[in-house]
Order: C-alpha cells, then sequence, then structure tokens
C-alpha cells in the first residue's frame, strides 16, 4: 500500500468529512477514531490519518480525517499515541516527532507542535487543559498547555519515557519508561515526581491502574503475563505467568507480553500474548487475578482496550469483540475495504454536535 498524505485525502474525502461532522449531530452516535500507522509506520494497516467509525452502525467505515503529508518516496512516522478531551471538544495525536490537535467538531487541524524530545504515548488532564507528553524513549516529559501546545514544564526521570495514563481525579500522572523496573508517579500540581512504585522484575511496558489507584498491572520485559503492584505502598505483589501456552519469537516490541487492560468495571484483565496470537483473560475480583480464558486473533496484538460502556473489546488487530461472549463481533476496514489494524484508538460519544464523552487508549478501571 502506497503512504497517503494530508493533501490527496483533502481532495478525495471532502464530501465525507461534512457528512460525517454533520452526522456526528446526531444525539448519542459512538464514534470510534482510530489513528494510523497505529503499528509502528506500516501503512498496510490502514495507512495515514486518523480512521473514524460508528459504533452503532456495526462499526462503518465514516471518514478519514487527514493528518501528515508523506513526500513520495518517504516513510510515514510512527503514531505514538491518542487522546481526546470532551470538555474541550479537542483530539491529539502523536508521533516521533509531532503532536497535533484536532477540533472533534470540524475536524480541523488547530495545530502542530515538535516538544523537545520527540512524543511517545500521551496522557490528557480530566478538565482538558494539559498534556503530559513523554519525549520519544527520552529522559523526561513534556508538560503542554492543551489549548496551544506550548510546553509549559518538564518532568525528568531518566527512564525512556514511554507511557502515560492521567488519573480520573486529576492529582495523579502514572510515568512509565521502557528501559526503568520503576513506574514513577508524579504530582500534576508541581510537576513533580513523588513516589516510585516498584521495582518491578525488568523494564515495564505497557500498563493498567484500577480506578481507587490501589494496584497496577504492568507487562514487563521477557514475561508472558504481568505483574500486580501496589500503588499505596509501592511494592511489588504478584507475578503472574499464562498457563497452558509457551511464550516465543514475536514480530514487534520484543517481549512477550505486550498490552493489558482492565474492563471499566474491573472483573475482567486482559492481557495480549504476541507469540501465540491470542489474548488471555483473567479473573480481576480475586487477587492475584485468575487466569479463565484466551481469545485467538488474528495477528499478533500488541494493545489492548474497551468501548466506554465496557461492552466491546478492542485488541490492536483491529477485530472487535464483545466482552461477555467473547466471541468477534465486527472486523474494521477502511473506505476500500482493507484491514485496518492500530493500538491508538479511543471512542467519543456525542450529544447534539458536541463531544459528550471520550473513552481512553488504555484499558483503566472506572467503577
Amino acid at each position: 500500500m502506497s503512504s497517503i498524505g494530508r493533501r490527496e485525502f483533502l481532495a478525495t474525502t471532502t464530501l465525507a468529512l461534512t457528512a460525517g461532522a454533520v452526522g456526528a449531530a446526531a444525539a448519542g452516535r459512538r464514534l470510534l477514531y482510530v489513528a494510523e500507522p497505529g503499528i509502528r509506520n506500516y501503512v498496510d494497516y490502514g495507512g495515514v490519518g486518523v480512521l473514524v467509525f460508528d459504533v452503532g452502525a456495526h462499526y462503518r467505515f465514516v471518514r478519514r480525517i487527514p493528518t501528515w503529508d508523506v513526500a513520495p518516496g518517504q516513510e510515514p512516522e510512527n503514531v505514538k499515541g491518542i487522546a481526546a478531551s470532551a470538555r474541550t471538544g479537542r483530539l491529539y495525536v502523536t508521533t516521533l516527532r509531532h503532536i497535533a490537535c484536532f477540533d472533534l467538531l470540524t475536524d480541523r487541524l488547530l495545530w502542530d507542535k515538535q516538544p523537545e524530545g520527540g512524543c511517545d504515548r500521551l496522557a490528557i488532564s480530566p478538565d482538558g487543559r494539559r498534556l503530559f507528553v513523554p519525549s520519544f524513549e527520552g529522559p523526561h516529559w513534556n508538560v503542554l498547555d492543551a489549548a496551544t501546545g506550548v510546553t509549559t514544564a518538564k518532568i525528568v526521570t531518566n527512564s525512556g519515557a514511554h507511557n502515560t495514563i492521567y488519573a480520573d481525579d486529576g492529582r495523579r500522572v502514572y510515568l512509565a519508561g521502557i528501559h526503568s523496573p520503576l513506574l514513577s508517579i508524579a504530582d500534576p500540581a508541581s510537576n513533580q515526581v513523588m513516589k516510585t512504585i516498584g521495582p518491578f522484575s525488568n523494564s515495564i511496558r505497557p500498563f493498567t491502574v484500577n480506578a481507587a489507584q490501589t494496584r497496577c498491572y504492568v507487562n514487563v520485559n521477557e514475561l508472558l503475563g504481568f505483574e500486580v503492584g501496589s500503588l499505596t505502598t509501592g511494592e511489588k505483589l504478584h507475578r503472574v505467568v499464562v498457563r497452558g501456552v509457551s511464550p516465543g519469537l514475536v514480530k514487534r516490541h520484543g517481549c512477550p507480553s505486550h498490552g493489558i487492560g482492565l474492563t471499566p468495571d474491573e472483573r475482567e484483565l486482559w492481557v495480549c500474548d504476541g507469540h501465540n496470537q491470542a489474548v488471555h483473560v483473567f479473573d480481576a475480583t480475586v487477587d492475584p487475578p485468575a487466569q479463565k480464558s484466551s481469545i485467538a486473533v488474528r495477528d499478533q496484538p500488541g494493545w489492548i482496550s474497551f468501548s466506554i460502556d465496557g461492552q466491546r473489546a478492542y485488541p490492536s488487530t483491529g477485530e472487535v469483540f464483545d466482552v461477555k461472549t467473547k466471541q468477534r463481533v465486527a472486523v474494521l476496514t477502511d473506505e476500500a475495504g482493507r484491514a485496518v489494524g492500530s493500538e491508538k484508538l479511543l471512542e467519543v460519544v456525542f450529544d447534539g454536535p458536541r463531544a459528550a464523552r471520550v473513552g481512553n487508549q488504555f484499558g483503566v478501571g472506572v467503577k
């Protein structure tokens, strides 16, 4: 598949963009925003842009929001993260070097910045006013004004800045570095690290936290499974290994399990298994979580997240699963009928012309 840039899409999707923006005005309409290229910089998983799907219409493709130009003969940058705010009606997408802000109502690009050190998987404050943007596996996180993209502060951890979760109460930001076994917790009021969790047995990869902020569940290098940490005491509590299968070579990310998420009701924990092309489901109502089932997926999964209502699971393979039955109910395809996959996606629910609720690229507990 050839790389497709912003100008080409502007020429070919004007009608679709207009119709999509008008259609979003329907009360309660749920749309799924999928940022591409969302698996490394591979355009064969959905090209370039933000693809929008109508959840209520069996995930029908609606439109493609143009993002960055890709010059002929050049490769696009990896998309590293996605975030949104219902309060401000803004959508944010990061690549290796850029962070861009879009208007959720019109799809219009509002600004495009290049923070010091590049970008990775960002997080937005609950009030939509601040962005915590990790440098690309670098020493620090940049704190940005979400309205303008201007950097206002820097948090240095020297951990290989990578993944970021902003707590729903707005009082903590969780910072995981790809080169560190410690999970840092920052105070967004002072932009200082207030606490660390661990050490875990190896460097932290994807992770998630529960709503009460008492537990974290982390993937680590060289483990098919996950470890559990106490956000209260700072200790590592458990190491949980996936049973019934063996780890092996993986296509991407270099670790057996890259992707972990709690269902919004926190009853289950879903864990990715790259080598075996599966997602393993654990009962999260017990401590430590207990393995209960496995789901085969069509490609190596590198991420897992969930719908706002908790009824659907979104592995990065572009498949949609019913959380209750564990059955596949939809497959994402683009405007040409090609299979779509991405590790960077979230839902937006509209009330009239405005965004009323937004999802999260992480599977975090919200009960």
